[in-house]
């Protein structure tokens, strides 16, 4: 079992920066492919970014590429999603997954992961 939490969220103006943190259990936790999605108030849940690993493979939305970066520090099971030039739309509550498959390619399906964190609202403000 995987335990998923995340940390980080809050509310912001457009234009600002936020970092998400995500902590996983686990001793192999440095082989998790790990991912953002997000779901605002009647939308499916979304994947925003995500990396496999080896932490050099990652994939972005279009909607965030350039704007958010993910990375991963093995040695603290701890994910990031570092979140500049928030939008509105940007708003929603923001999820970490994991899965303890391999892959090598980053999996974008809310399927393809098997533990999930619960949640934290991110708010951005016009």
């Amino acid at each position: 079992q995987v335990q998923v939490v995340e940390s980080g969220g809050g509310s912001v103006q457009a234009g600002g920066s936020l970092r998400l943190s995500c902590a996983a259990s686990g001793r192999t936790f440095s082989s998790y492919a790990m991912a953002w999605f997000r779901q605002a108030p009647g939308k499916e849940r979304e994947f925003v970014a995500g990396v496999i690993g080896s932490g050099w493979s990652t994939y972005y939305s279009d909607s965030v590429k350039g704007r958010f970066t993910i990375s991963r520090d093995n040695s603290k099971t701890t994910v990031y999603l570092q979140m500049n030039n928030l939008k509105p739309e940007d708003s929603a509550v923001y999820y970490c997954a994991a899965d303890r498959k391999i892959y090598t390619t980053v999996p974008v399906t809310t399927h393809e992961y098997d533990y999930w964190g619960q949640g934290t609202q991110v708010t951005v403000s016009s």
